[in-house]
């Protein structure tokens, strides 16, 4: 076992010193020494159900044979972190999380690893350090959010962002806004919508690395604790089979992936972490790819803020793998790749059918015959620009109209609440992307208060910064190269 270098010889007697300060006893010391990462804090609503899960986990990997080991990892909540300087700190936690994993895997020489997030960077980023470290790794997230319910209608975060962009027009009153925000975000869990978080842990799921359920069951129903205790036993499993990381994310099976985010209609955002996952895993993702891919793909989910269905809705009509086998139908998917379960991705699929057409369109009923995701190139986005295509209303899909240019977001939103935006205008964002934001913030509030302004059907939004999954309307973001270079958009 790899751990034997901390556990066995006669130079180990001093490690062995510290595992019995650690109360392990002898028998644990001849088992697998499983590194359980833990993002569990107080301050993210979609990790504070993450002592349960982990809890579930370690009693899982005990069942099986192992000796489970916490350790923590960070994570933002990108909702509380929006709108101010904290939002400049938000991209760069998923390499932080990404290096601290590997520093606690390499330094004490764990068997292998099971990893536990649930919001927008710490799932790419333990997704990065599994890829990297490539020691038998298996992920269970925390799980999506219920969706809130005001005045009669399903909601979630993006109902709340638009509520205050409402409040500025005076089409909603404080109390309007107080339902909402009373109602809204009724659960532990990551947001309820189809955005970054749900988007990571979906295609986790997607390339292999997580178990049927793992994008989709909510935080708050007991399966989800059923799904920790499986990945726990599981992850013993991979050790005694040496199945890892690098086995399982092949450049086929981030083919899957992204085939997967555009049936679903994922965040933008999924394309900044897949080719960061996929160049630690030795694979070479570019936006050109997306574009083939999205090409030939049926985009066949609306999730909220695209649709009005939510990730309950998704689990309960079959989940990604449901989703999945619509798409093997077309023979869109490399189905003899290896996953976490043991099975490979055909096996998985196998029998998992659409519950519900109208969450889950059959493949020859799509929203569209191309992918949820568009990469555009064009005078401002020589480079690439991205454009979650599935949540743009038809009418907006051609639009040209006069140039509104803001060096930052502050400035924008000042502007579009103060009523200086009118329809037909092209609201454009410079100067925040990675280095001139710097952090590179996410651009839900402008998006938000567009849309709330009531012109999401009237008015384009381009910016070099990076769109969240809740964000909707003709709004391309991730333009590069960014302003503080010398793109164009500068």
């Amino acid at each position: 076992m790899r751990s034997d270098a901390v556990k066995k010889g006669m130079q180990q007697a001093p490690h062995r010193s510290l595992f019995n300060a650690l109360g392990l006893t002898q028998e644990e010391m001849e088992k697998p020494l499983i590194g359980i990462v833990n993002s569990y804090n107080e301050i993210v609503p979609g990790h504070m159900n993450l002592d349960k899960i982990t809890e579930a986990v370690k009693m899982g990997v005990a069942l099986a044979g192992g000796v489970p080991r916490e350790f923590p990892a960070i994570a933002v909540c990108d909702g509380i972190a929006m709108g101010h300087v904290g939002m400049k700190y938000s991209l760069v936690t998923r390499d932080l999380i990404a290096d601290s994993t590997e520093c606690m895997a390499m330094a004490h020489q764990f068997d292998a690893l099971v990893c536990i997030p649930n919001c927008d960077k710490n799932v790419p980023g333990l997704l990065m350090a599994a890829a990297r470290l490539n020691i038998p790794t298996i992920f269970v997230s925390g799980g999506p959010m219920l969706a809130g319910h005001v005045k009669g209608q399903k909601r979630s975060l993006s109902s709340m962002f638009e509520a205050v962009g409402s409040y500025a027009a005076g089409t909603m009153t404080e109390e309007d806004v107080y339902e909402f925000e009373c109602n809204t975000c009724p659960t532990s869990g990551s947001c309820s919508g189809m955005y970054t978080a749900n988007s990571m842990n979906c295609l986790t799921e997607a390339l292999g690395m997580g178990l049927r359920g793992n994008g989709t069951i909510p935080s708050v129903y007991s399966e989800r604790i059923k799904l920790a205790k499986h990945a726990g036993m599981q992850i013993v499993e991979l050790v005694k089979k040496n199945v890892r990381p690098r086995d399982i994310m092949t450049e086929k099976a981030f083919m899957n992936a992204m085939t997967v985010d555009m049936a679903l209609g994922c965040s933008t955002n999924t394309m900044l972490h897949l080719p960061a996952i996929a160049h630690e895993a030795g694979v070479k993702l570019n936006m050109d790819i997306a574009n083939e891919i999205s090409a030939k793909t049926p985009n066949l989910c609306h999730l909220a803020p695209a649709g009005p269905t939510y990730m309950e809705d998704l689990n309960a009509a079959g989940g990604v793998y449901a989703v999945m086998n619509e798409l093997n139908k077309k023979g869109l998917l490399y189905t003899d790749l290896m996953t976490v379960t043991g099975k490979t991705v055909g096996e998985n699929i196998t029998g998992c059918e659409n519950l519900n057409p109208e969450v889950i369109r059959p493949v020859d009923n799509p929203y569209s015959q191309t992918g949820g995701i568009a990469v555009l190139k064009g005078n401002l986005a020589p480079d690439s620009g991205v454009v979650k295509r599935s949540a743009v209303v038809p009418e907006m899909l051609v639009h040209e109209g006069p140039a509104r240019v803001f060096d930052c977001e502050e400035d924008a939103i000042a502007a579009i609440k103060g009523g200086k935006i009118v329809p037909g205008d092209v609201v454009v964002i410079r100067y925040e992307g990675p280095k001139g934001g710097p952090g590179m913030r996410e651009m839900l509030n402008p998006t938000s208060a567009i849309a709330g302004m009531g012109l999401g059907s009237s008015v384009a939004l381009i910016t070099d910064g990076r769109f969240s999954g809740a964000s909707r309307g003709a709004s391309i973001g991730h333009v590069s190269p960014e302003a503080a270079v010398g793109g164009p958009i500068a």
